[in-house]
């Protein structure tokens, strides 16, 4: 059974998502702020976190963050109240996959949890098909209908990591710690050059995917087809 971690310190938004995720058959833990929330993940298996923003001693950002860093794999979902850019992007640039705005339907946030649940199980496998193509982590292959195709080892890395959560909004600085890792002292426009030469060697209509770019935060893969 799935464990979600709902952190909101207001009751009865807890009691809430927490009906609406067991009837589909989740366990849930809560937590009122982000320390006990930290707590908690340091302590459990967690599959995925509904945080929210706005909370006493540990704010969702910070926790948010200091889960991106100890806990990658853990999917996050943003809940707040605020709906700014600023705030959007200031989430994403923390390591949240995901952002819904209070109030919210719960049937929306349950959808939005199985989506990132299916991304996150999806990117632990060693291959990822997404539209027309394979993607072999092992290999660092690329198969394209009957064809394989190799691109250098930094594009895939970059191809693979987007690919690994279609939808997803990696900012540059995000992808740089992950692939070039924090020793890496070059421009962030790094990035932009390598998603140049991946659309140059994937046509979205051929090839069922396509890299979009968000502007002022980032960029994602989405399936075409």
């Amino acid at each position: 059974m799935k464990q979600i971690l709902v952190v909101d310190d207001d009751r009865h938004i807890r009691q809430l998502i927490g009906h609406c995720l067991r009837a589909e058959g989740f366990h849930v833990l809560e937590a009122s702020d982000g320390a006990e929330a930290e707590a908690i993940v340091d302590n459990q298996h967690v599959h995925l976190a509904v945080i929210d923003i706005m909370m006493p001693k540990m704010d969702g950002f910070e926790l948010c963050q200091k889960m991106h860093q100890s806990y990658p794999e853990i999917p996050v979902i943003m809940l707040t109240a605020k709906d700014a850019l600023a705030d959007k992007a200031r989430g994403f640039e923390v390591g949240t996959d995901d952002y819904i705005t209070k109030p919210f339907e719960p049937q929306e946030l349950i959808f939005r949890i199985r989506a990132l649940l299916r991304r996150s199980n999806q990117s632990s496998e060693p291959k990822i098909r997404i539209g027309n193509i394979t993607i072999d982590q092992k290999s660092y292959g690329i198969t394209v209908g009957q064809r394989e195709i190799m691109i250098p080892v930094k594009e895939f890395e970059l191809l693979y990591q987007l690919a690994s959560y279609p939808g997803r909004i990696f900012t540059r600085e995000e992808l740089i710690e992950r692939i070039w890792q924090r020793d890496y002292d070059g421009s962030d426009r790094t990035i932009d050059v390598h998603i140049k030469r991946l659309r140059d060697h994937f046509d979205e209509h051929q090839n069922g995917i396509k890299i979009t770019t968000v502007r002022g935060v980032g960029y994602k893969l989405e399936e075409t087809i």
